[in-house]
């Protein structure tokens, strides 16, 4: 249906009113303290968002409510795909085998066992429990963010799935730099790593993207190795998260055609393209055709544009949508981070020394 002018004028305010926001989120994580705490524009944005959907929401004018819409549904999947700009295949060839098998299988096993833990023992419904096992397991709220159009979901889900990621993104950030520094570095055997080996480990198992540069930042004296490995893991990680998107989507369709099959109805597989698009993006962005200061550009516009995703989702975040939860989100969310941080300092050890 086409949009008379009052609709697109209407709509180009809601867009218009985003960006404002997202305008001021970028202000705020710019600041000295709130930077220092790693904070992305993506989390403030989100909690000014979810901030005026339950005190200011009434006040917007329902002919603004389709930019908003846009802003959360379609300008996310061109973000997604302008996020390919941030990585290059070259990069996950120099972590070695090593690293892509540590992200490998911490990104599979900790998004099956969220799944699972999150609606089998713990009640949550499909779709958080997804959302918020994506996040733990791929790129934080990017990939709470990506995986949202996949599934269809509503906005206070997506929003319950960000805030774990942050509240436990930041615990890690915090509590990986003690650890390395109390126990990792000067423990023998089993339980020492080499500078390299932390950095996989970091890579592999922290959420953000953010939170992983901030760890051998904070750790005192610490080897260039270290932040490269532990960067160059993540991206890798990042990367994964369109083969995995294609895969949940041909898992969904699968299971909707279990489930309908009786009925003799038709499945349609949703093949999430802005993922395909992300893939073709990042193999363009390998080829380093463009210079590398207007790489930087995209990608500071590609920040600006999640920015306006995440807040637009968090005005559709609505507190009362959220009765019925309790603290189930956050107990999957807890057994994912238990996992991240025991299991993938084994999974780590195990994989280095083998190979």
């Amino acid at each position: 249906m086409a949009f008379s002018p009052e609709n697109r004028a209407g709509t180009l305010s809601g867009i218009l009113f985003v960006a404002i926001f997202a305008a001021a989120a970028t202000f705020i994580a710019g600041l000295g303290p709130v930077k220092a705490l790693g904070l992305s524009p993506l989390v403030i944005g989100i909690v000014m968002g979810i901030f005026y959907a339950n005190t200011l929401h009434n006040q917007t004018p329902i002919e603004w409510h389709g930019g908003i819409t846009f802003s959360a549904k379609k300008i996310l999947r061109f973000a997604i795909v302008l996020y390919g700009f941030r990585l290059t295949f070259q990069e996950i060839i120099a972590v070695g085998l090593d690293g892509f098998l540590v992200s490998l299988v911490m990104l599979s096993s900790t998004l099956i066992l969220g799944s699972w833990l999150g609606t089998k023992i713990f009640g949550m419904e499909k779709d958080t429990s997804i959302l918020t096992a994506a996040g733990a397991s791929v790129c934080g709220a990017a990939a709470v963010l990506a995986t949202e159009p996949v599934l269809k979901a509503e906005e206070y889900k997506t929003a319950v799935a960000v805030s774990m990621v942050v509240l436990f993104g930041t615990i890690s950030m915090f509590l990986y730099p003690v650890l390395y520094t109390t126990m990792i570095e000067h423990a023998t055997g089993f339980l020492h790593m080499t500078a390299r080996e932390f950095g996989i480990y970091v890579g592999g198992t922290i959420h953000e993207v953010a939170q992983v540069v901030a760890v051998p930042a904070s750790v005192p004296g610490s080897p260039k190795e270290m932040a490269d490995a532990a960067v160059i893991v993540k991206m890798t990680r990042v990367i994964m998260i369109a083969p995995m998107l294609i895969v949940l989507g041909f898992y969904l369709a699968w299971e909707a055609k279990r489930a309908g099959g009786q009925h003799g109805g038709k499945t349609k597989l949703v093949i999430p393209w802005f993922a395909v698009y992300f893939i073709m993006v990042a193999g363009f962005n390998s080829l380093h055709l463009l210079p590398q200061n207007l790489v930087d550009i995209i990608n500071q516009i590609d920040t600006f544009l999640l920015t306006m995703a995440m807040t637009a989702l968090g005005m559709g975040t609505i507190f009362s949508k959220f009765k019925g939860l309790g603290l189930a989100p956050v107990y999957t969310a807890l057994s994912m981070f238990v996992w991240l941080v025991v299991g993938g300092f084994v999974i780590t050890k195990i994989i280095v020394e083998f190979l």
